[in-house]
């Protein structure tokens, strides 16, 4: 049986002067068999390949084929190096938060259109800090069932893109039209060193985070007769609530496995790795799955 295959040799098949992407590399791998190629594409490799995609679309149609053989348990977990940050297509201009001019609230289509246009930008930012937990954190002893998880967040945070993605079409628009903040990735930067503080900070703030403004989006859409858009958030937000509870669940297993109190050490990790400040609105999802997921925060 052949080796699997890390992020690194994968990379190194990537050189610049070859016009194949990592997308392009991997379909083949995936059309022809890992015995006409003469080796095998690890999960690991493909949040690789996926991560140092810049096309948004590519990174869609990779998560679903990827996520695909993962469920069929055609490759098996592996190791790699991921990149620090995940490549990015040309448009949008990204900036530092600070120089972000504020969004416009209304009705209007513009005022739609650049807070689709936000949500969009976070969506796709969720599918790479999917892919770069499954590959970051590959030394950790973790069963199959955590990157199972993560898999399927990635597929559900690839298929909100798209929702957006059309919604953004429907008022004549496309992802990349105006500036977006880099300010969510900064996050996957500070907690590349610990998985504890990565599922602390990400699923367990930033994702909890918009379980709290979510709701509020989808009355104002409604009231604004935009009931196509509203649905789509519907979705999104009852994704994240599970999203949320897995953040918790593992965050949970692995103090466990380390015998170490998570409410003290979620709160610790919090108070030195989240520079942000939480303000109101706060939302506690009144769901079973979700209970235990707020009880830290």
């Amino acid at each position: 049986m052949t080796g699997p295959v890390d992020g690194n040799a994968l990379a190194q098949d990537l050189t610049p002067h070859r016009e194949d992407t990592a997308i392009d590399v991997l379909q083949d791998y995936q059309n022809q068999g890992a015995e006409h190629c003469g080796r095998e594409i690890d999960l690991a490799a493909h949040a690789v390949a996926i991560l140092t995609t810049p096309e948004p679309q590519d990174k869609v149609v990779q998560t679903r084929l990827s996520a695909k053989l993962w469920r069929d348990s055609k490759i098996r977990v592996g190791s790699a190096q991921p990149p620090l940050r995940p490549a990015r297509p040309a448009r949008p201009e990204l900036r530092p938060p600070r120089e972000m001019a504020r969004r416009r609230r209304g009705k209007s289509p513009a005022a739609r259109l650049a807070l689709l246009h936000a949500l969009a930008h976070i969506e796709l930012n969720a599918v790479d800090l999917a892919w770069d937990i499954v590959a970051r954190f590959t030394e950790e002893v973790l069963p199959d069932e955590f990157y199972s998880d993560w898999v399927a967040v990635a597929e559900d945070e690839a298929r909100h893109f798209s929702l957006l993605s059309d919604r953004l079409s429907a008022f004549g628009g496309a992802y990349g039209d105006l500036p977006a903040h880099d300010g969510l990735w900064q996050a996957a930067e500070h907690t590349a060193d610990d998985i504890l503080a990565r599922l602390a900070l990400v699923p367990m703030v930033l994702e909890a985070r918009a379980l709290d403004v979510t709701p509020e989006m989808i009355t104002r859409f409604n009231r604004y007769g935009d009931t196509e858009s509203a649905n789509v958030l519907e979705v999104i937000y009852n994704d994240e609530i599970r999203h949320v509870a897995n953040g918790s669940r593992w965050f949970h297993h692995i103090c466990s496995d380390r015998g170490i109190n998570p409410t003290s050490t979620y709160h610790e990790l919090v108070r030195r790795r989240y520079a942000g400040v939480l303000k109101q609105p706060f939302n506690v999802p009144p769901t079973s799955a979700t209970r235990h997921a707020f009880r830290l925060m």
